[in-house]
């Protein structure tokens, strides 16, 4: 005879509402992302002349001088990161059997996606596409073109 376990599911009301809300997020921001990604993709791989190798630092830098497509990645690179990880978390949640692997586990998914949200994040507010002029006083000179 086989035995199914019981899955490890919420014991109390509080994380049976978490769970759900997970659940909804999910979906929602799942529609979303497949709307985000194709317009993403079109735009950085489909308009361009030359495909793949028209992305440049000034292909970014253009893109980028608008406020709409810095948000527009943003939003990207935030639900994207948050989707991946709640899918991982749930990943975690079924496979595990100890209970403190799977929290250790949870709380180094949601520290890595919460790093890389930020550092993303930075990356997107505070680029500056203005080289500085003295570029060349302080960086190693690589010859690549000898």
């Amino acid at each position: 005879m086989v035995v199914i376990e019981t899955p490890n599911s919420p014991r109390s009301r509080k994380g049976a509402q978490w769970e759900k809300r997970a659940w909804l997020f999910m979906r929602f921001s799942g529609v979303f992302l497949v709307f985000l990604i194709i317009g993403h993709l079109s735009v950085n791989l489909v308009l361009p002349e030359h495909g793949v190798k028209a992305i440049d630092f000034a292909f970014v830098a253009g893109k980028w001088a608008s406020p709409f497509w810095k948000v527009y990645d943003g939003v990207l690179l935030w639900l994207a990161l948050l989707h991946g990880t709640n899918g991982m978390r749930v990943i975690v949640a079924d496979y595990t059997e100890r209970l403190w692997i799977r929290k250790a586990l949870t709380i180094t998914l949601w520290v890595v996606a919460a790093t890389l949200i930020v550092l993303g994040t930075l990356v997107i507010t505070t680029f500056d596409p203005c080289i500085d002029p003295n570029v060349h006083s302080y960086l190693p000179d690589l010859n690549c073109h000898a």
